[in-house]
This record gives structure tokens, sequence and C-alpha cells, in this order.
């Protein structure tokens, strides 16, 4: 099996609001759907512990399982779901800090969109909506989840190519 390491793909004018991540798997879409949608395998490879199944309108909660991360639980808000091609949902970013309530706090919005990538395939990733989040936590959570995302990226790959 060949092993295709993630890649950040620039946006054609940097952007402080827009986080974009593109790897190439080697796994076929459908694969790679249940990687993304499948709770248990979501949380395999994502590093969190979520119950409720995915679907569009559902808020699914957790605790994250990411060593120095155990006392954040994280919620998303599933916004759509069209098999083997796109998944979304809300969050709010870089939520950590005990005992802060983020809930009046805007949301980014997380996708996941899958192609066809030669007998494997492209995953690009984007994170949006940082321009809305409070200043004084902006650009801590926009790197935080940068580095993030690459680190999830390689994160799905080794869980597939098991």
């Amino acid at each position: 099996m060949r092993t295709a390491m993630p890649t950040a793909m620039p946006t054609t004018t940097p952007s402080t609001d827009r986080i974009e991540k593109q790897i190439t798997l080697d796994a076929p879409r459908s694969r790679v759907w249940r990687a993304l949608t499948e709770v248990k395998q979501f949380n395999a490879w994502f590093g969190v512990s979520l119950v409720t199944p995915f679907a569009p309108g559902a808020e699914v909660s957790g605790q994250i399982n990411i060593r120095g991360y155990e006392h954040v639980t994280m919620t998303i808000w599933i916004e759509k779901m069209e098999p083997d091609r796109f998944f979304s949902f809300r969050w709010h970013p870089y939520a950590i800090e005990p005992g802060v309530d983020y809930s009046a706090e805007p949301t980014t919005r997380v996708s996941f969109k899958l192609e066809d990538a030669g007998a494997g395939t492209r995953l690009t990733i984007v994170e949006s909506g940082f321009d809305a989040i409070p200043e004084s936590r902006r650009a801590k959570a926009f790197s935080s989840n940068s580095s993030g995302w690459n680190g999830q990226a390689e994160n799905i790959r080794k869980f597939l190519a098991n």
C-alpha cells in the first residue's frame, strides 16, 4: 500500500477566516465516508468519545481522549451529510478552558469533501468562520486548529491504513 502524506493546500489569498487541508488517502470514498461519519470510527481516529450517531440536525457531545485535553467536552452540530461526497458540522473552535462558557460565541464550520483520486480518495478539510470568533481568542484558535487539522489528517490516514 502506498501512503500519502497530508499536504496543506493554500487558498488563493491568505485568510484569517479559513483553514484548508488536503490529503490523498489510499482508500475508496465509501471507506473514507464511513471513517468520517460512523461515530465509533470517527472516535477512533479523532480521539474523542462521542455516543450519538451522526445525522443532520443532531447535537453530538463527548469527552476528548487526547492527552492534555481530557477535561474538554467536545460538542458538534451536524449540518450536512451527502453520502460519499460531503460532511459538515459546526463547533466552538479551541474551546478548551475549564469553566468557560463558549455557548454565546459563534461557531466555525468544519467540512469534509471527498473526491476520487485514482484508486484512492482526495479528502479536503475546511474549517471556516474564524473572523467571527472573539478577537481575544481568534488567533490562538486559528493557529491551534490549523496544526490540529494537520494531525487529524495524519490520524485518519493511519486509521484507514489498518
